[in-house]
């Protein structure tokens, strides 16, 4: 459930921004839900948008139960230029990778 929010959230944050296709239309949508064993999604708008997402339940029955998502999106931004975030979210909170976004100092 959590995973179709933050689908519609960065959905409506992509189609909300200045010059973004208004009148974009959903070209490809997969889904499986298969339960406690996990779920992938897939989506790609006329726009450029693309997303796709995997779950599953990792360490199942154990103190360290976790759900694992992995996934990634892209869209082409207002300057023309196609960006691109991969993730992980896990025990460790949300973990995007993008060769745009900023990365933190090694310790």
């Amino acid at each position: 459930m959590k995973a179709v929010a933050v689908f519609v959230a960065i959905v409506a944050v992509a189609l909300a921004a200045p010059g973004v296709d208004q009148e974009a239309t959903v070209l490809r949508y997969e889904s499986d839900n298969i339960g406690v064993d996990g779920y992938n999604y897939a989506v790609e708008t006329s726009n450029g948008i693309n997303l796709q997402e995997q779950g599953q339940l990792v360490n199942p029955g154990s103190e360290n139960e976790a759900i694992q998502v992995r996934g990634s999106f892209s869209y082409v931004g207002a300057d023309g230029v196609s960006y691109t975030v991969q993730y992980v979210a896990d025990e460790n909170g949300f973990q995007p990778q993008g060769a745009h976004l900023p990365v933190a100092p090694s310790k």
